[in-house]
């Protein structure tokens, strides 16, 4: 079973692997997932270059995977046209938005409640709507300061098994395999971003870390929205009192 594979020096295994032996890990990490779980896994895309990556890596292991996208009244227009390419494309690909009222910019004052509220809720009600017992998400340990202490097969929620199959590759290794394969992505990386959120959140930046620009100029910079460090599986946290989530299809 999968829960039961022995914890990996994942910072090793980044430059002694090649990249052919990353790819067919990745493909070896989603088969063995889809074999366990079938139905009940799926794939959580951000419609960034690493889940896009990773989308098209399940579609290579079934075409019947099927995923959920998280978006935002702040995404940039760029991303929300992408999204509507993807789901024409994928009608598989479910998508949730909480439209629910809060505090207007509240992310300029509390950016982890607005997270909170816009993309870790939006979440747990797609882990339930859709049933899911493992999810698949294009995490990568050299990403930045916050992604480091991950590992390929995680049960930080009890009874939720996220898999991180691309978490060994190098940025470099997402857009040699996306360009290998043709695989579209969002336009704002022509621009020069390397990361992608909301739009106010959301900067270019140069240097080696790659989410330098997320929430760049407050205690947040290059961190994490909260999907992958909060608990999936509970309602509790942080949330204000805020009307159901809108489940758009």
């Amino acid at each position: 079973m999968l829960k039961e594979r022995v914890r990996e020096d994942v910072l090793t295994l980044v430059d002694s692997l090649n990249f052919a032996q990353k790819v067919e890990r990745s493909l070896d990490l989603i088969s063995d997932a889809y074999r366990e779980y079938g139905d009940r896994l799926v794939v959580a895309n951000s419609l960034g270059k690493d889940s896009v990556a990773v989308w098209h890596l399940a579609k290579r292991v079934s075409p019947s995977i099927g995923g959920f996208i998280v978006t935002t009244r702040y995404k940039p227009a760029e991303t929300v046209e992408f999204m509507h390419q993807q789901v024409a494309l994928y009608p598989e690909l479910r998508v949730f938005k909480n439209d629910s009222p809060q505090p207007e910019k509240l992310y300029l004052t509390d950016p982890d409640l607005c997270c909170n509220n816009l993309k870790v809720q939006p979440t747990r009600e797609a882990v339930q709507a859709m049933d899911v017992d493992c999810w698949v998400t294009g995490l990568r340990c050299t990403e930045g300061r916050t992604r480091t202490d991950f590992q390929e097969v995680e049960e930080r929620d009890q009874d939720l098994l996220k898999l991180n199959p691309i978490l060994l590759w190098h940025e470099r290794e997402v857009w040699q395999y996306l360009a290998l394969h043709q695989v579209a992505v969002n336009p704002l990386y022509a621009q020069g971003y390397r990361s992608l959120g909301c739009a106010p959140c959301t900067a270019i930046s140069t240097g080696p870390d790659e989410r330098a620009g997320r929430w760049l100029g407050t205690s947040k910079c290059g961190g994490e929205c909260g999907i992958h460090t909060r608990p999936l599986k509970a309602s509790g946290s942080l949330a204000l009192p805020i009307a159901p989530i809108e489940i758009s299809r």
